[in-house]
């Protein structure tokens, strides 16, 4: 695995000639960020060595280096998921990749399901922490010594500065925020009311089919983490309705304004 990350990020290095300085797995509502990028280069997925290719509709599939609040980053645009039958440690391959570019935090979205009775659809969570469900961990296996230690920490996964900055940037644009617990379930399926009702009683406030995979790695590899989720949808008795992977696309779109405007400005603090 080692090999391959070093061989992926070598042709990279040569290919763009950047170094990013943040990450960012541009999820389900943070689509629109990539206008406001000073794109420098782009490559599709399928032209770089060993990556997967994503199988999602609205992921499109590239890599793109840029510049954004005065910041090189490195942004995926399209992501990868355990239910399409990834491995995890294909899901995680490019966060590694990454980490060698040369990464000092990453910044990930997604679209969730609300099971906090506070929310509503629409909302912009700030990921306090997470719940890992899935049934397997991207650690599991012979460790890696030159990504990380064999047992690491998690107990500041999503960095608390990150988040406190996030708060200050959203109350000067006067974009309002909830903050909140999530918890990463395989999918493809949505939950059932009884499973939504396990994931409030367990602790989560939303629940989505991504971004913990992508956070143990990041955390693995000693890399500070900030998480933002879009609710577009309520998991919460009395609230559930049927939805469609079209009506999670379409609040996520309505949201993408405000959050790609609280990001831009988040990049100007960190």
């Amino acid at each position: 695995m080692l090999n391959l990350i070093e061989e992926t990020s070598h042709f990279l290095k040569n290919k763009t000639g950047f170094s990013p300085e943040i990450g960012i797995i541009l999820g389900t509502g943070l689509g629109g960020l990539v206008d406001e990028i000073d794109i420098k280069n782009t490559l599709a997925y399928e032209d770089i060595p060993h990556f997967p290719v994503s199988t999602v509709d609205g992921h499109h599939g590239q890599l793109i280096f840029g510049e954004i609040g005065g910041k090189n980053v490195v942004a995926m645009q399209g992501r990868f998921h355990f239910y399409e039958g990834y491995q995890m440690n294909e899901i995680v391959f490019p966060v590694r990749v990454m980490k060698f570019l040369g990464i000092k935090k990453l910044v990930v979205s997604n679209a969730s399901g609300g099971v906090n009775p506070d929310f509503e659809i629409g909302n912009i969570m700030i990921i306090t922490d997470h719940i890992n469900l899935f049934p397997t961990n991207p650690l599991i296996g012979p460790n890696i010594e030159e990504l990380g230690t064999r047992f690491p920490d998690m107990s500041d996964t999503y960095e608390k500065h990150l988040i406190q900055k996030a708060e200050t940037v959203a109350k000067e644009l006067k974009i309002n925020i909830v903050k909140g617990i999530y918890a990463g379930l395989t999918g493809p399926t949505l939950e059932t009311p009884a499973e939504y009702a396990y994931i409030r009683k367990i602790g989560a406030d939303a629940v989505g089919m991504s971004t913990v995979p992508e956070v143990i790695a990041a955390r693995h590899m000693n890399i500070p983490c900030f998480g933002v989720s879009v609710i577009t949808d309520l998991g919460v008795p009395g609230k559930i309705v049927k939805v469609t992977h079209e009506d999670v696309q379409k609040v996520a779109s309505n949201s993408e304004i405000l959050l790609t405007k609280l990001i831009k400005n988040f990049f100007e603090y960190i």
